[in-house]
């Protein structure tokens, strides 16, 4: 799949902004993580808040344990009045944690706590993955879809294609709240039938790579 085929991104940090963001509807920008070594601090990866622009953005908090230290959310929420002081079109923020499938009950009671202390109006994403459908208790991903605003699954590990990705996608219908397919830039993609029809499916999100120096 090509990127300019599609007009919602996510940018990680370190990554070159491309030509493609120029028509970009929503931005993913990963804004900084929670290591596993440190439950107390929002690292920063994005000295530099986003300004004003056409695009929506969400803020991007790569996550690697979810027992936060109330400073965390602190930090996370000065970093959003940050962006949205600089004039960016928050959207909302997103939490990128591989949870496992057999986990997702927790998850979902930390992420309700969290959009407890969001800003009023601000909206929250999860990354998500093709194993939550596929294998997932219905309660658990009912409770998820009482708290969340939106799944964003991924079909890729790295910078690669999951294979076998189209059985694990059969399954999305169970999840019973909106989500959208992150696709791997130059990845290999090829929509399952019925997908474009369902009710829930919100479109894609292409992770975008590194440019080939030349």
């Amino acid at each position: 799949m090509a990127a300019a085929d599609y007009d919602s991104f996510f940018l990680w940090a370190g990554v070159k902004p491309p030509a493609v963001l120029d028509k970009a509807k929503s931005v993913y920008l990963l804004a900084g993580e929670v290591r596993a070594d440190d439950n107390r601090r929002f690292v920063s990866l994005r000295p530099q808040a986003p300004s004003a622009d056409h695009a929506q953005v969400w803020l991007v908090l790569r996550v690697e344990r979810i027992d936060w230290q109330p400073s965390v959310t602190r930090q996370l929420l000065g970093e959003l009045a940050r962006w949205k002081a600089a004039g960016a079109n928050v959207r909302g923020v997103q939490i990128d944690f591989d949870s496992a499938t057999l986990g997702l009950d927790r998850y979902a009671e930390f992420l309700k706590g969290l959009k407890r202390e969001l800003p009023r109006g601000t909206r929250l994403s999860v990354t998500g993955l093709m194993d939550w459908s596929a294998n997932g208790d219905p309660a658990a991903l009912a409770k998820l879809g009482t708290v969340v605003d939106e799944v964003v699954v991924q079909t890729y590990q790295g910078r690669t294609t999951i294979p076998g990705y189209e059985r694990y996608l059969a399954s999305l219908s169970k999840l019973c709240l909106p989500y959208k397919v992150a696709l791997a830039e130059g990845g290999e993609w090829q929509a399952p039938a019925g997908l474009a029809a369902d009710p829930h499916f919100k479109g894609y999100v292409v992770f975008l790579l590194p440019q080939a120096k030349g």
